[in-house]
């Protein structure tokens, strides 16, 4: 066996591993174990404040990855960490608050110091642990069994497999959390206001559509030499063919343009509503720009128009305009 077998044997002995430790947590999740999940999320659903997560060390990096995760999709958290708690920031933890403690052992020392302080406050403690009969499970009123029969490490000894299925619980209690929240897009890009991510959810296509005298429109009679200057000027590579009111009739594009002169049509003669094409795709003023994109890529165009509810042309957008707002 040459070296890049042997490491790519080890990657797989590994992963085999961390895979075997979440399947038997989920085949647990059949018996009492998913009684104590059921009751930490109702525990959860009920806080009246947050839910305050502690953990040393490893499960303690574990520990500020929940909270974010839960902080981000609908559930108030915050980590304390152990050591800082015996020194004013148990301060933080207040009644009505649910501390979830994860700690493989069970036997964390500063963590299981503090436990019969936090069991003289008014919280519901949550115990995420490997050892269901340990110090932090006994004073536990609920208890999270994250056991795993091996650790990934050859040694046995580094936190791996066990970390791993700490990770998937906590992600677990945040995602059945987040569902019986009804939590939505919307809710979550409240919370990702930056980034792609925040722009996507967050921009509306009103936000970066063109409006006013930047749409190209005609009237129904105009003739094909106005439709061409409009087009022109404008700069969108079509232009919007609405009524006296403003309402859309049709649209004619560049694409439109080149079919008709293939086809050998006298252009000069026709006015715009002889040159459009009737009932456009459009797409409404008032949702996200994200819409805009994934209709412009199903249908395979570059330009939308856009409407409001009475079907009155009130907006103009093309990848191009989407590209700078950094929604594509």
């Amino acid at each position: 066996m040459n070296d890049a077998n042997l490491v790519i044997s080890l990657a797989e002995k590994a992963l085999d591993i961390e895979a075997r430790a979440l399947q038997e947590m989920r085949t647990r999740l059949g018996g009492e174990a998913g009684v104590a999940f059921g009751r930490a999320v109702q525990a959860m659903m009920d806080c009246r404040g947050r839910v305050v997560v502690m953990g040393m060390g490893k499960s303690g990096h574990v520990g500020r990855k929940i909270v974010a995760t839960l902080a981000s999709t609908g559930t108030p958290a915050m980590f304390v960490h152990p050591a800082e708690a015996h020194h004013g920031d148990l301060g933080m933890v207040q009644p009505g608050d649910v501390v979830l403690a994860i700690s493989n052992s069970g036997e964390s020392e500063e963590l299981t110091a503090l436990l019969p302080v936090i069991k003289r406050l008014d919280v519901t403690l949550l115990a995420m642990t490997g050892r269901p009969g340990s110090s932090l499970a006994r004073h536990a009123d609920i208890v999270l069994d994250s056991a795993v029969s091996l650790e990934a490490c050859p040694l046995n000894l580094a936190p791996t497999a066990s970390t791993t299925a700490q990770m998937a619980l906590g992600d677990a209690l945040a995602v059945v959390l987040l569902e019986l929240r009804g939590f939505k897009a919307e809710d979550f890009a409240r919370s990702h206001p930056g980034g792609a991510l925040g722009r996507k959810l967050l921009t509306h296509l009103r936000d970066v559509m063109r409006s006013g005298d930047a749409v190209p429109r005609v009237g129904p009679d105009a003739s094909f030499g106005d439709v061409m200057r409009e087009m022109s000027t404008k700069g969108l590579g079509a232009t919007a063919v609405v009524d006296a009111a403003g309402r859309l009739l049709g649209v004619f594009t560049d694409g439109d343009l080149r079919r008709k002169i293939e086809a050998g049509v006298d252009l000069r003669t026709l006015d715009a509503q002889q040159l459009m094409t009737a009932c456009p795709r459009t797409i409404r003023d008032d949702v996200l720009a994200a819409e805009a994109v994934a209709l412009m890529e199903a249908h395979r165009i570059n330009t939308l128009l856009v409407t409001d509810a009475a079907g009155t042309l009130v907006g103009a957008v093309n990848t191009n305009d989407l590209m700078r707002a950094k929604v594509i």
